[in-house]
Order: structure tokens, then sequence, then C-alpha cells
């Protein structure tokens, strides 16, 4: 189940803008994409949400949070793109993302689905609360990344 938010912000269950997800991605110290990578990723996604933040009386607000599953829609599904922006960090926009991501798994996917995720050494905890363990030594993570 979804945790609350704190005043001012909203889940919202679609991805962040192509700017917003590029802006996000940067600032949160994931691997900085291309607008055309971004452009083709956002509607590859199965599963998508953001955060957005509303400051009471000025007009706008922006996207402070992100995540995405990819998936088959079967039985494989991977968490990508979690993401909060340092300044809104420690507030549990991360747990929200996250928790919303695996609640949509949970009501969209047959039984038996799997779900996994790289973790990288800042989200090791986040996604321990949520259940995700270390896969090692059964199986690793490996990666081929094109030119």
């Amino acid at each position: 189940m979804t945790p609350p938010l704190p005043d001012g912000y909203t889940l919202l269950p679609t991805a962040p803008s192509v700017e917003d997800y590029l802006h996000l991605r940067e600032r949160a110290g994931l691997s900085p994409k291309t607008p055309e990578q971004a452009r083709a990723a956002i509607p590859g996604s199965w599963a998508a949400c953001h955060v957005h933040h509303q400051v009471s009386g000025q007009d706008g607000g922006r996207a402070v949070g992100m995540g995405r599953v990819l998936g088959d829609g079967g039985w494989y599904f991977h968490i990508v793109d979690i993401a909060v922006l340092p300044e809104h960090q420690r507030r549990g926009l991360g747990d929200a993302v996250l928790s919303a991501l695996v609640d949509e798994v949970h009501r969209r996917a047959p039984a038996g689905a799997y779900v996994n995720l790289l973790a990288d050494p800042p989200g090791r905890r986040l996604y321990a609360r949520h259940g995700f363990q270390d896969t090692a030594p059964g199986s690793i993570g490996m990666a081929l990344r094109l030119p």
C-alpha cells in the first residue's frame, strides 16, 4: 500500500514529461540520457508514476520524483528509474514511488510474477525495506553497454 505523501506532494500514475525525466535522472545522480532515448523509453514503460510538488500560493509546480516498470505483462517485471531530487529526499517520496509501482504489479500481473531491479548503493536500504533481496550468489546482474 502506497504511504501518504507530505503536504504539497502528489503521486501521479503517469511518467513525467521528457524534460522532467531527463532533469530527474541527472539531478538524482542517474546516468544522463538523451532526449531521443527518453522519448523512446517513456512510452515503453509497462507502468510509471511520478511525484509532483506544488508550493502553496505559487503557480506551476514540478516533478520531483519518478519510477517506471518495464515488463512483458506475464511474469517478468523490472523496476527502473527510481529517482528523487536531492532537496526532496528523506520525505518518503522514494517509498511512495516504489510502493505504487509494486502495488501496480500486484494489481495487474498474473500470480507468480518475478519483479527485479538493479540496486545501486544509495537505494539498497529502500529496496530492502520493500522486501527486495540480494540474488547473489545464485544469480548476478550482468550488462552489455553498446557504444
